[in-house]
């Protein structure tokens, strides 16, 4: 049986949550050898036998505006991700995870809603790793079941955050320890732009590699707006600069949490 190369333009696939939700959708397919995915442009490729008919199907039935580009034979060889990638994607996890509890532990500590916040949101992006890793095996109610349950934790933790916020808003009258505020997001930006530069040592255009370095690089504006804030505090002596940015880092993890719910109802 001949092997097709065959290119889909995906409007709608501009994160993380709908490329996993891709890859679990085509998982059952049997004649598919290996995919690419390409973030920038929405692309993505199927190394695959036979005909592209029911591919395509399955894509259409997510409704993420998927189109045929072109389908033609390939006689090349089919690369697939290796250990390097995992290895790179393990990196990122534990950074991420560590990050969470010094930030966590630290915006308590400061009184710090932004670095709460900040930690929470470098939670989620480990527990999408953590998810990413476990695509590469294990069965699909497994893979849903752990997309589902990261979801729920991730909108549990949210709206306790928006809570929190509003509490400090009506309640509260302490001001955030600023200094605390830009030490740790600087080194949590340190933290992020190491992460940047070791995935960027991949090659690959594999799902797994490019959804971490679109979730590094998101981590890093929050870090940045959590700096930003902290020399506002320090300025104005106002709660308020802590607040807003925890507001909007909190948004961040509610919309994250959102496509991986999604990714585990669509998921197959």
């Amino acid at each position: 049986m001949s092997m097709y190369k065959t290119l889909f333009h995906i409007k709608e696939m501009d994160c993380p949550s709908e490329e996993q939700l891709i890859r679990m959708k085509l998982s059952d397919i049997s004649s598919i050898k290996n995919l690419e995915f390409n973030l920038v442009d929405r692309d993505l490729i199927v190394f695959h036998d036979g005909e592209q008919y029911a591919i395509e199907s399955s894509l259409e039935s997510l409704n993420l505006g998927s189109k045929l580009v072109e389908s033609v034979k390939y006689d090349g060889k089919v690369i697939t991700s290796d250990q390097t990638d995992k290895k790179l994607l393990w990196t990122v996890l534990v950074i991420n995870f560590s990050f969470f509890l010094i930030e966590a532990f630290s915006g308590f500590i400061g009184k710090s809603m932004g670095l709460v916040a900040d930690s929470v949101d470098m939670l989620a992006d480990a527990l999408v790793y953590a998810l990413a890793l476990y695509a590469m095996s294990g069965t699909i109610q497994i893979k849903k079941r752990i997309a589902r349950l990261s979801g729920i934790f991730q909108v549990t933790l949210a709206i306790a955050g928006f809570i929190e916020v509003i509490r400090r808003f009506t309640d509260s009258n302490d001001v955030p320890d600023s200094i605390m505020m830009m030490g740790i997001s600087i080194l949590a930006l340190m933290a992020n732009s190491a992460s940047l530069i070791i995935l960027n040592k991949s090659k690959s255009n594999e799902v797994h590699i490019q959804s971490s370095q679109i979730f590094t690089s998101n981590d890093v504006i929050a870090n940045i707006g959590v700096i930003i804030a902290g020399v506002m505090v320090f300025f104005w002596k106002s709660k308020l600069p802590d607040l807003v940015v925890g507001l909007f880092v909190f948004s961040f993890v509610l919309r994250g949490a959102y496509r991986i719910l999604k990714l585990s109802k669509y998921g197959r």
